[in-house]
């Protein structure tokens, strides 16, 4: 049994998906014991939110955006303009689901929570310079919206280069699709350094070991450091203007397609500023051929053949990589 639950390196969702549940001859709890499965995590639904919050989440999230210095009340008070009469109360529980918070001499609110039970290790990057590809990795969670609900968004980056090693999504903030992307990312290459913040999903030992065993350095943001994982802070607001914000996604699938085929664009073809004009590709040294975790996910024909049917107005965003 242990042996077997070693061999199936699926993720929490894939696990989900593997059971089924009117199996004549295997029950359900066994099929979770074979797949390692927690039956709670069986049966686990994300909380839901009303039509109205997530109208208000996706107008907050736009705005943080371009605004990321206005903390619960000036957010609340540019709601009140937008003809939205909520209260700092809402305001403040939704942002707060969104790991949004004021950008101040401290880092941001994280949508990982950290757990006291877990081993946190230093920071080992304090006046380290960063001068070439493979020396410091990082990851970090955001917050994508979609047309009804939204789902995670975690991805691993080479620092120097600002190449997209892999990334996953999932409906919840468990820790398997972290551990899925590092695992993809490691199946690729390997850093010295890997960099996160102190949250659950990045101190598990699910995660920790994976590094450990790979001999990476284990370095983690220490509280109050405002800029420690900038280039991936940056990543995601570059994400969200250039694709989420131009899209409706109707499905966990179609999101997955979309940011797929846009991480592909973001690290063969965009041009970065920041590297010279080149893109992260050709600084990262793979510029032709991509790694097998950012090929977009096969989807039905209808869905490729029809990119107008989720496509918003264009809209004009200034390079910030």
């Amino acid at each position: 049994m242990t042996g077997l639950k070693k061999n199936l390196d699926l993720t929490l969702e894939q696990k989900r998906k593997a059971v089924e549940t009117g199996h004549k001859k295997i029950p359900i709890y066994r099929q979770c014991e074979l797949l390692g499965l927690n039956r709670s995590s069986l049966y686990y639904k994300p909380s839901g939110e009303t039509a109205y919050n997530e109208q208000l989440m996706e107008l907050i999230d736009e705005q943080y955006i371009e605004t990321p210095f206005y903390g619960i009340d000036k957010m609340t008070a540019w709601l009140h303009r937008q003809g939205h009469r909520v209260n700092h109360k809402r305001v403040r529980r939704l942002m707060r689901q969104m790991g949004l918070e004021a950008v101040y001499p401290r880092r941001k609110r994280s949508l990982s929570i950290p757990d006291k039970q877990h081993t946190i290790y230093p920071y080992l990057l304090r006046d380290v310079q960063i001068t070439r590809s493979d020396q410091v990795w990082s990851a970090d969670i955001t917050y994508i919206r979609m047309y009804r609900g939204w789902l995670y968004l975690v991805a691993v980056m080479d620092w120097f280069s600002r190449y997209v090693l892999s990334w996953e999504v999932s409906v919840t903030l468990e820790s398997e699709f972290c551990v899925s992307a590092l695992k993809q990312a490691l199946s690729f290459s390997k850093p010295e350094v890997f960099n996160t913040d102190q949250g659950s999903q990045f101190t598990s030992d699910d995660f920790t070991e994976v590094l450990l065993e790979a001999g990476v350095q284990i370095s983690m943001d220490g509280k109050g450091r405002a800029f420690d994982n900038i280039f991936v802070e940056r990543l995601w607001r570059t994400v969200k203007v250039e694709e989420v914000y131009l899209r409706d996604y109707q499905t966990v699938t179609e999101a997955a397609y979309y940011l797929g085929r846009y991480f592909e664009l973001y690290n063969n073809d965009r041009l970065h500023q920041a590297l010279g004009y080149h893109t992260p590709a050709e600084v990262y040294g793979v510029a032709v051929g991509t790694p097998v975790a950012l090929r977009a996910p096969s989807v039905p024909t209808a869905l490729i053949h029809g990119d107008g049917s989720t496509l918003r107005n264009s809209v004009f965003c200034l390079d910030n990589g």
